[in-house]
């Protein structure tokens, strides 16, 4: 297979974790013989210093003729201004917007051998396995109006949530179609007791279920659901929910797992690449972790995971998903971990472990 990658390394542990999911994809189209081309963009901060925008239009131009593409990380502290015009994340919202990217999948599940680095107790983690599914382009994120004017003699700043039924119907229908395939469960996350736009959210989504007779749904306030993640995490399977309040639950539902620098996530649309996939946006959830940038100490097991969901869904790779998520495991298992996950392993040292056990487990297969 011929498959072209755009990698955006962006800002602070960025680059080090694209570098080594890079190196995990080049291993992979040696074992299987595909060609798979890796070229880099920048975003985020790193290209307004370049460009004076978060989004060159190069990149984005590049992205859109791409099978898939690859994020690191953006932001930082030199960009964090709260009166900047131009700021990194500017980039990310607008690289999902560009590519029509309107559902995250952010999956869950702890590892056996990290129970100790979650802050939950180990029974609380038992059977917890489960897939966020979150909206991505629309909601509080990019509603118009969006302004800070004078009110009254004072300033105010005005966010609007803003969902349609269309919005609404493909991310539900897409979190339908992945409980078919898991333990036929989803959970509907919103507000609907005081938002509006969470009214039509649960409207909504009642209507597809009704498509979906095989599949259980239930609806959950938000609040209520922050709870539930942390004492009875076992009991979901497929959660959907609105652009914020996936933002926010998932990075909460990161330390099930022990740390936020395990988790993947692939966003995906409806357009298709060259393959008949979805060209899709892969990348860890965490964010660019100034305070260890530049040492050599990040995990990079969210984006080399995310390279598994890449190969999955955007280039149909089962088989090569698979050895790299096991590889992964055993390297869990052996007890290679980094510094935030209590070990003493650099970025480095992880990813050449994972490529040893990808080597060792073809070399078994054959």
């Amino acid at each position: 297979m011929k498959a072209n990658i755009v990698c955006l390394p962006g800002d602070g542990i960025g680059p080090e974790v694209v570098e080594a999911a890079k190196n995990i994809l080049i291993a992979t189209s040696q074992i299987f013989d595909h060609q798979i081309n890796l070229n880099s963009y920048p975003i985020g901060g790193i290209a307004i210093d370049l460009y004076g925008n978060a989004l060159p239009e190069s990149t984005l131009e590049a992205c859109l003729n791409a099978d898939a593409v690859l994020l690191g990380a953006v932001g930082g502290p030199k960009w964090d201004s709260p009166d900047a015009l131009v700021r990194p994340e500017q980039g990310l919202l607008a690289v999902r917007k560009g590519l029509n990217l309107f559902g995250n999948l952010r999956p869950v599940k702890p590892h056996p051998k990290l129970l100790h680095a979650s802050p939950l107790k180990p029974e609380k983690l038992a059977n917890v396995d489960f897939i966020f599914v979150r909206e991505l382009t629309s909601g509080v994120y990019f509603g118009m109006p969006k302004e800070r004017r004078k009110f009254n003699d004072e300033e105010i700043a005005i966010d609007t949530m803003s969902y349609t039924t269309s919005e609404i119907q493909r991310v539900a229908r897409l979190a339908f179609e992945l409980a078919r395939q898991r333990r036929k469960k989803v959970t509907s996350i919103d507000k609907a007791n005081v938002l509006e736009s969470s009214r039509l959210w649960r409207k909504v989504v009642t209507q597809i279920g009704a498509e979906y007779p095989d599949v259980t749904l239930e609806h959950i306030l938000v609040d209520a659901a922050a709870m539930y993640l942390l004492n009875k995490p076992a009991s979901f399977d497929v959660l959907v929910t609105e652009n914020m309040f996936g933002d926010i639950l998932t990075d909460e539902a990161s330390v099930l797992t022990g740390s936020m620098g395990n988790l993947p996530s692939a966003s995906l649309g409806e357009a298709l690449n060259q393959h008949g996939k979805p060209r899709g946006l892969y990348e860890p959830i965490h964010g660019s972790a100034p305070d260890i940038a530049g040492k050599g100490i990040a995990n990079p097991i969210g984006t080399i995971l995310s390279t598994a969901l890449l190969l999955r869904y955007s280039l149909g790779l089962e088989q090569e998903a698979l050895l790299i998520e096991k590889a992964v495991d055993q390297t869990i298992e052996a007890g290679v971990l980094t510094a935030d996950l209590g070990g003493n392993y650099s970025t480095s040292e992880m990813t050449q472990t994972i490529l040893s056990h990808m080597t060792e487990n073809v070399t078994a297969i054959k």
